[in-house]
């Protein structure tokens, strides 16, 4: 291999490398994986089309002008053939990927909860981290995701501020999350192992820092996980009221008096994700004060 062609692959690994170790060309779970296929799969056939404007611009500009090889023809208008291979390769193309697509968001509908009896995770989105609410478990978590291999998963979010996008993109897509509506997402993994979620919708100064860790444990770690995190501080409405200021991960610890380790929680209220959506749905506006999103938020109970 030539020097330049050896430079070339290792800055496309050096760029590359993080987002595939951890994207869904490397899968944790079947959507991702559809995902990957999907996108190899529209790569191939697009090639068909920008392959040969790749090859066929150099080779003319050499064998026209460069090699002053070619039959000139100043009279030349039509060409059947050429036509054909034109306007029918494209259309063609189009037709297979319109097909693919149909197909694939039928296949891949973020809503389908992929198994019986799946694990119900509710997630709220704030100003900038993600809670995670595990109501059957009693259990709760800020900025991490654990859940159980080979286990259907079906996700409940909203947002307790402005819209935002969760995307775990080694699991499942993109779905948005706004504040008095619920949107679900399903995933089931394949395979333990962590990978990273993110917000992709910008929400403010803390943006940069709003991941979520995932790991997929076995189902005894995940038992084991989920014991560890009754023993946690008590999450109900009035700590959630704190909690829900606007910071980082870094300030939740501070509110939940963690120092380190998981910020995992024993939930004390089971209808707190239901409360969340309601206090949107009174028929009037909710105060700046009561919107955890605002600058002039106040928990109930503290002083301006």
């Amino acid at each position: 291999m030539s020097r330049p062609a050896l430079c070339i692959l290792i800055v496309l690994g050096l760029v590359a490398g993080p987002g595939l170790a951890d994207g869904f060309l490397t899968p944790l779970g079947s959507i991702a994986a559809d995902q990957r296929t999907h996108l190899i799969r529209v790569t191939a056939i697009t090639m068909i089309a920008v392959a040969p404007v790749l090859i066929g611009v150099p080779w003319l500009l050499w064998r026209y002008r460069r090699g002053r090889k070619g039959p000139y023809r100043p009279h030349f208008e039509f060409s059947v053939p050429l036509e054909f291979v034109m306007w029918g390769v494209p259309t063609l193309i189009i037709i297979v990927l319109g097909y693919w697509l149909w197909k694939a968001t039928i296949q891949l509908d973020p809503s389908d909860p992929r198994g019986p009896d799946p694990l119900q995770v509710q997630v709220v989105g704030l100003d900038w981290k993600w809670l995670f609410l595990y109501p059957r478990e009693h259990v709760a978590s800020v900025g991490t995701l654990v859940i159980p291999v080979d286990k259907p998963v079906q996700l409940q979010l909203t947002t307790d501020t402005v819209m935002q996008s969760f995307m775990v993109s080694a699991l499942a897509g993109q779905i948005y999350a706004m504040p008095g509506m619920v949107t679900r997402l399903g995933m089931r993994a394949d395979r333990t192992g962590t990978a990273t979620g993110e917000n992709t919708q910008f929400n403010g100064e803390g943006f940069a820092d709003q991941k979520v860790q995932v790991a997929v444990l076995s189902p005894k770690d995940w038992q084991d996980w989920m014991d560890a995190a009754r023993a946690g501080p008590v999450l109900d409405a009035q700590a959630y009221a704190r909690l829900a200021r606007r910071g980082n991960l870094a300030d939740a610890r501070k509110t939940l008096g963690i120092a380190d380790g998981p910020l995992r929680l024993r939930l004390g209220d089971d209808g707190l994700f239901r409360h969340i959506v309601q206090r949107y749905h009174q028929g009037q506006g909710v105060s700046a004060a009561q919107q955890p999103g605002a600058p002039g938020y106040r928990p109930q109970g503290e002083g301006s």
